[in-house]
């Protein structure tokens, strides 16, 4: 049907220009006037000829309208995926990013935030897209234009779950930025059998939420040297600025609804079928105490619930099943070697998360923000009080305005993975004897660092479809582990660093 209309529509252009040709050059006597308003309108047929077929060039080279379509890109961190998404957007002429629209339920505040994205630069002539959560027709109308859609609408178990449909029912992938173990959990459940179908690629925590986490596990894995092997990876993350950094509204419900739902969770997860388990040399880690002090780093740290350990306990258990990573819809001989090579030599171990700072006074503001949400949280009132008053729940912490621009370029981030583990492989009966510690390092974590990760993701998306899985739903390691992600995140200021490799005491 669609092309039954583009051949009617050229075939009344082409009409349209033989008869203003014949009226140009048949007249005998034209008028000054009627020459130029004839060839006036010519050039405007074929600037549109030109214009059309263009566009039907892009569509037939990829079936869609654009490459890349951001949801929700005039909240607090949509606006700096813009401003990343559009140094990529055809830079260099080879890039796969050629084509971007906005999407959104307000059309106003999408052009503001494109404008701002391109300063001090005019704004590139990006399509603005009305699109609603709650209107299906209009998300599925987006989906089907686009290759791939960035989702930045968050809480995502509020808003999230519309936009992954879309994707799948259209067959377009779908990367976001979620921090919610329960939504990606869900929604592995609730649509990874039909995105396998359709051919969409969808992968929640693309961003600080979980890729540094992911990668990081990886790239310490990899120090430990055939025979030996970690049993337990401990992160140790610390964020450090110049000037006091604020986190925005939505980071902060989303932590809110995530400890209130925390049983809901759990309720879930044990309503799902066993999942494989990755095979871990030596015993279980004993529970370690709330609060520690690091001494060879020289932190207090505290124990977090993170999604970066829920995600990365996913990614290992689709190892587990799938032990040569998951095979690419269109990867070469050579190429799935290098996967096999690749997820082969990652050996599995516990991994935990932990927030540090230099001093003991550093993190009572997380313990304090933490022992508020759990107390409050559980009932409506309370959370309504949460919600209303987060700079006093979490001692500043959080705000409604969210971080200034000098705030966010003062802000940088470490991870310390401290991996234990056995310099002969280990036994269940044996203590760990080897420490390995590596270090992922980067900008400001929610606007910097996640907009140059998710826009990376996005880009071997785009430009690697044929190493990446036909379709389904997956945490991002098991998808972008064997990539060049690693490479490219390390290019643009994102560091990983082997630290230290010692033998521990008897």
């Amino acid at each position: 049907m669609d092309q039954q209309l583009n051949d009617g529509k050229y075939a009344v252009r082409q009409r349209r220009e033989q008869h203003l040709s014949s009226s140009l050059y048949l007249d005998e006597n034209p008028t000054k006037e009627e020459r130029r308003n004839i060839g006036t309108e010519l050039v405007s047929l074929f600037l549109d000829n030109f214009q059309e077929e263009e566009k039907m060039e892009r569509e037939d080279r990829h079936g869609r309208s654009y490459d890349v379509v951001i949801f929700g890109a005039s909240g607090f961190t949509g606006k700096y995926v813009v401003r990343e998404a559009l140094k990529f957007l055809g830079n260099p002429p080879s890039s796969p990013l050629q084509t971007l629209a906005l999407a959104g339920r307000n059309p106003a505040k999408l052009a503001a935030a494109l404008r701002w994205a391109a300063a001090p630069s005019p704004p590139p002539p990006v399509p603005i897209i009305a699109a609603d959560v709650d209107d299906p027709a209009s998300l599925l109308a987006v989906c089907r234009q686009a290759r791939l859609v960035l989702n930045c609408v968050g809480p995502f178990r509020l808003y999230g779950d519309p936009v992954v449909a879309a994707c799948v029912r259209a067959g377009a992938d779908y990367l976001d930025i979620c921090g919610e173990p329960e939504f990606m959990e869900r929604t592995e459940a609730a649509h990874h059998d039909q995105a396998a179908e359709s051919g969409s690629l969808v992968v929640s925590a693309c961003g600080f939420d979980s890729i540094p986490a992911e990668l990081g596990v990886l790239f310490n894995s990899a120090q430990w040297d055939a025979p030996s092997a970690p049993n337990q990876i401990t992160a140790y993350l610390s964020l450090e600025s110049e000037k006091k950094i604020v986190g925005n509204l939505g980071t902060y419900e989303s932590a809110v609804l995530g400890v209130a739902n925390a049983g809901k969770l759990q309720e879930f997860r044990r309503s799902r079928p066993k999942i494989a388990r990755p095979i871990i040399p030596g015993p279980r880690p004993a529970n370690e105490s709330l609060i520690e002090r690091q001494k060879s780093l020289g932190f207090w740290s505290l124990k977090l619930p993170s999604a970066d350990a829920a995600v990365v306990r996913r990614t290992l258990a689709a190892l587990a099943a799938s032990p040569g990573g998951l095979r690419g819809c269109g990867e070469s001989e050579e190429q799935a070697e290098q996967r096999k090579e690749f997820w082969a030599g990652v050996k599995p171990a516990h991994f935990g998360v932990k927030i540090c700072s230099r001093s003991l006074l550093g993190i009572l503001p997380v313990i304090f923000t933490g022992i508020s949400i759990g107390l409050l949280s559980g009932f409506s009132l309370g959370r309504s009080l949460l919600l209303k008053f987060p700079g006093f729940f979490s001692l500043g912490g959080f705000s409604k305005t969210g971080p200034s621009e000098e705030e966010v370029s003062s802000a940088s981030f470490k991870m310390w993975f401290v991996g234990h583990g056995y310099a002969d492989g280990g036994s269940p009966s044996t203590k760990p004897d080897m420490e390995i510690v590596t270090r992922v390092s980067g900008p400001e974590v929610g606007y910097i660092t996640t907009p140059i990760v998710l826009l990376q993701c996005a880009l071997i998306v785009l430009g690697k479809r044929e190493r990446l899985p036909r379709g389904g739903v997956y945490p991002p390691g098991i998808v972008f582990g064997h990539t060049d992600l690693r490479q490219r995140l390390q290019e643009n200021g994102i560091s990983f660093d082997l630290i230290s490799k010692k033998t521990l005491p008897g």
